[in-house]
């Protein structure tokens, strides 16, 4: 009788309930992933890569070794099985001895299917895929393929540089950099009457955002134009490109016009969008377009070590802590052209309204309020009408200053996107030592990838000459 209860102990401890965010990110309705590459300056040693997956990333969260299985009633919960690493590592093989060019183009495909593709249910959701190839950008990439459900971008970071040390002195932490303001406070905004008059029009704002994405999320939706062909392309197939500015160019822009590094790169890519869209048709200069920001509600102020996050009450969990912003991108016109900045300062006034907002809490809290009463199907079915209506999605993750080695092999690039929303397009940014990694996914066949990279370091471009000319 002992041992039947201890048996009975043992299934129920291996069995969690699955948090609420996680369900309704694998729903029927909705089902993200998050496709991280790493690019390394030369190809690594599959037998040790193993190893690494074996003794540092597996037993960094149970996740890892869990399943999602349903109970009677619909309940779900994470399950501890044995993890096979080979149905997890993936090694492409392909002639040797050939160009760059051609690895580089085998590359593009080989992650444009992996994001087209689902995970398999009947094992831990995440795979690896070493690609030990030489490409334009590295000598070897390894791709992370981990369902969000897992986790957010926050804990995904945190996880996979829990598994990378300093290139420069591997004792040593890493440093991230600041996520406070870079622009300079306004000293004549302190008194009485600006505060009150702050409060209320934070009041007005808030009403009003809610408003709106409430509408946007179930009657309006945006315009079709060349960046939203106007059917969920959730399955793909897509097709991701990316481009790299410089942290220090882009703070030569924020200091000459005493804006932020956000209200530049948020002013690039809205100018990027437009120019794009304007070279594919004219008439869609004008047309009504939305992008939706994802933004994680922690308060984060570098990566906290796994151990940390897994804490009960920890201060910044594990998990999935998100919400969504609305933004209207602004029309171009003739004026805008001739003078791009507006863009820039646009945007500063965009971020700055939002700031005086509350309407990202309460999204985040009116998706838990869904979750509770509806249940995470319904979570997943408004969340999923949100991202449809719009035209893009945008989204970034913090990397560290420090340059990071694997394996001893150092780490020249970071990049990740999120396969499964419906947009034809979706931008993601990540920082890493002095470099700003933006990555373009696309509804493939609709949108030009490469002309929309295009479009994008044009307004780079131009942004920069008219800043600091």
């Amino acid at each position: 009788m002992n041992i039947q209860n201890n048996m009975e102990l043992e299934q129920e401890e291996e069995l969690e309930p699955v948090s609420p965010s996680a369900q309704y990110l694998k729903s029927s309705a909705l089902s993200l992933t998050i496709l991280g590459v790493m690019e390394l300056e030369a190809p690594i040693d599959v037998s040790i890569g193993m190893s690494l997956l074996r003794d540092l990333f597996i037993p960094i969260n149970h996740r890892f070794s869990s399943i999602m299985v349903s109970e009677e009633g619909g309940a779900k919960k994470w399950k501890r099985v044995e993890v096979n690493l080979k149905d997890h590592v993936a090694i492409p093989v392909l002639p040797s001895g050939l160009s760059t060019d051609y690895y580089d183009e085998c590359f593009s495909e080989y992650l444009s299917k992996l994001a087209s593709e689902q995970l398999p249910e009947n094992r831990p959701l995440w795979e690896v895929h070493v690609f030990n190839y030489p490409t334009k950008n590295a000598g070897g990439n390894v791709i992370f393929k981990l369902h969000h459900s897992l986790g957010d971008g926050y804990s995904i970071m945190g996880a996979l540089l829990s598994c990378l040390q300093r290139l420069d002195n591997p004792s040593m932490p890493l440093t991230f950099p600041s996520c406070q303001s870079n622009s300079k406070p306004n000293r004549q905004s302190h008194g009485f009457l600006t505060h009150v008059n702050r409060f209320f029009s934070g009041l007005i704002n808030t009403a009003y955002d809610i408003g709106c994405n409430l509408l946007k999320s179930s009657l309006i939706e945006d315009d079709k134009s060349p960046i939203r062909s106007g059917h969920g392309v959730d399955c793909g197939p897509f097709a991701i490109t990316t481009t790299t500015f410089s942290i220090e160019h882009i703070k030569q822009i924020k200091t000459k016009l005493q804006v932020t590094i956000n209200d530049v790169i948020t002013g690039v890519i809205i100018f990027g969008t437009r120019l794009y869209m304007q070279r594919e048709n004219q008439d869609s200069s004008k047309a009504n377009c939305t992008a939706l920001v994802l933004l994680n509600t922690r308060a984060i102020g570098g990566y906290k070590s796994v151990s940390e996050m897994i804490k009960p009450n920890a201060e910044m969990p594990w998990g999935n802590r998100f919400a969504f912003l609305q933004v209207s991108i602004p029309n171009l016109t003739a004026s805008e052209i001739n003078n791009p900045l507006k863009f820039v300062y646009k945007a500063r006034q965009l971020i700055q309204r939002q700031r005086n907002s509350a309407s990202v809490y309460f999204t985040g809290h009116f998706l838990d309020a869904i979750t509770k009463y509806r249940g995470p199907e319904a979570t997943a079915r408004y969340i999923y009408n949100t991202l449809n209506n719009s035209s893009l999605a945008i989204s970034n993750v913090i990397g560290p200053v420090e340059q990071l080695a694997l394996a001893n092999i150092p780490v020249k690039g970071l990049y990740f996107t999120v396969p499964g929303v419906p947009q034809s397009l979706q931008v993601t940014i990540v920082s890493y030592v002095e470099k700003l990694r933006i990555v373009m996914s696309v509804e493939k066949g609709f949108i030009d990838p490469n002309k929309f990279k295009s479009c994008l370091e044009d307004a780079f471009e131009t942004i920069s000459k008219a800043a600091l000319e």
